[in-house]
């Protein structure tokens, strides 16, 4: 699966920026390597990186890790121009 990102350029998926970006947020390690495989899983061969992001944000509230969702959010908002 590749990643279509804002700029327009696609990048390789990998599991493990979903992992990493998650637990920094505060999110168990268990949970985070649940929903990067859960997204590795689907079928679509390009995903938006915004697509990425509502799924992760989606995935993580629904599995009781609303404050990392919100801490996910924070630094997007702090960081990220949109």
């Amino acid at each position: 699966m590749e990643i279509k990102k804002r700029s327009g350029s696609t990048e390789i998926f990998m599991p493990e920026k979903i992992v990493v970006s998650a637990v920094k947020c505060g999110c168990s390690y268990d949970t985070a390597r649940e929903i990067a495989s859960s997204l590795s899983s689907r079928s679509e061969s390009v995903l938006e990186s915004s697509e990425v992001r509502e799924y992760v944000l989606s995935e993580l509230r629904s599995r009781g890790e609303a404050s990392s969702a919100d801490a996910w959010e924070a630094y997007d908002t702090k960081h990220k121009s949109t």
